[in-house]
């Protein structure tokens, strides 16, 4: 049986000459919460649809939860489409029983179940409501709960921040913290990275069907230079006499500066060195690049990924 929940070797995916995912590998360890990654139509819902078994890869293997096609492990799999959907003339509370009950939960915990998470989720007081009369987020909300109800080891969500109002985006974003807590394994896509900067362990990124990027978000911030903004009464050939860094970018502002630094560099080293040589300092940020950034620098600026508000 294989250690990592799952595990792409190779994987690829091809519609005649169109190929919508090409030698993808991957491990998503188990308790971990994986970020699936890439713009709209780089291939993450084809790569999460052959995970899940309901189309073939053209190439590869993939294992999931040790067996070879998640059909065979299915009870033990929550899965979200990006594709919302629900029986309408159902309530929250038949429409997760039902749900639960097809991953093999018998009828009263699963009833059990559906009434505890619609109190924990402040849905109480709709769960015997017709979903057609419910919000589109709250609609949204009982499907995310329908797909843990039966309390999966391994948690699947496609998209699953679309549609939601920042309130709900930070419901779900703690809902999927307790999943991690619980020990289970979470694996959601998203064109939105600032969910994946908050919640993932590792993050995966892929565009136009190719990985760019697989590691933590330590591992990938180290793909690009530490930068330092600054604000001094220097110039800024003083500035890049400073020790370790690599390029000195003027802002708008008047004394305003951009360092960019050079691999290994230590800001600290930095700031020292400025008061070792009298630089006269109004300002001194030290920034991490945004995930956003370094998916656009991995994949070209081509790649339209979504800034907080989830446009793209």
């Amino acid at each position: 049986m294989s250690a990592s929940v799952v595990a792409f070797r190779g994987v690829g995916k091809s519609y005649g000459e169109f190929r919508a995912v090409e030698g993808l590998s991957f491990d998503v360890a188990p308790g971990s919460i994986y970020g699936f990654l890439g713009p709209n139509g780089a291939g993450k819902t084809t790569s999460l649809r052959m995970m899940l078994g309901m189309i073939r890869p053209s190439a590869g293997t993939i294992s999931v939860l040790g067996s070879d096609s998640a059909m065979g492990v299915r009870e033990r799999v929550g899965y979200l489409p990006e594709e919302r959907g629900l029986y309408r003339r159902m309530t929250p509370v038949e429409t997760i029983v039902y749900l639960a009950r097809l991953k093999g939960m018998e009828a009263r915990p699963a009833r059990a179940r559906a009434l505890e998470l619609l109190e924990r989720f402040g849905l109480a007081a709709f769960g015997h409501k017709k979903i057609e009369t419910l919000s589109k987020g709250m609609a949204q909300k009982v499907q995310i709960l329908a797909t843990i109800a039966h309390a999966p080891d391994l948690v699947i969500l496609d998209e699953p921040f679309s549609g939601l109002d920042p309130v709900n985006q930070q419901v779900l974003e703690d809902l999927i913290v307790d999943l991690h807590r619980e020990g289970r394994t979470v694996l959601f896509s998203t064109h939105v990275m600032q969910h994946a900067e908050r919640l993932c362990d590792r993050l995966l990124l892929i565009a136009r069907g190719r990985l760019a990027f697989e590691g933590t978000l330590d591992e990938a911030r180290a793909r690009l230079p530490r930068t330092i903004r600054l604000k001094t009464s220097s110039d800024a050939a003083s500035l890049a006499a400073l020790p370790g860094v690599a390029r000195v970018v003027p802002d708008e502002a008047p004394g305003a500066f951009e360092l960019m630094l050079a691999p290994g560099a230590d800001g600290e080293g930095v700031l020292r060195a400025c008061f070792e040589r009298g630089l006269a300092l109004a300002r001194f940020d030290m920034g991490e690049p945004a995930l956003h950034d370094i998916f656009v620098a991995l994949v070209g600026e081509g790649a339209q990924v979504a800034d907080a508000r989830g446009t793209a």
